[in-house]
């Protein structure tokens, strides 16, 4: 997945982000704004996981289907 697709298309990602990701709120998308150094870092804060863990949920939502 090409981060800067993600970033150019936001608004059609953030629904998928937010649906693998239950607890990050709109406020918190808002803020992410397609930037993945910034979701690494709220999955983080809000889930209490460790960078790597975060890092690893990414790699599998990256490599989801559809």
């Amino acid at each position: 997945m090409n981060w800067d697709i993600v970033k150019g298309n936001w608004k059609q990602f953030r629904g998928e982000v937010k649906a693998y990701w239950g607890e990050l709120t709109d406020d918190h998308l808002d803020v992410i704004a397609g930037r993945r150094d910034v979701l690494v870092g709220k999955i983080q804060e809000i889930y209490g996981i460790t960078r790597d863990e975060a890092e690893q949920q990414i790699k599998r939502f990256e490599q989801r289907d559809g």
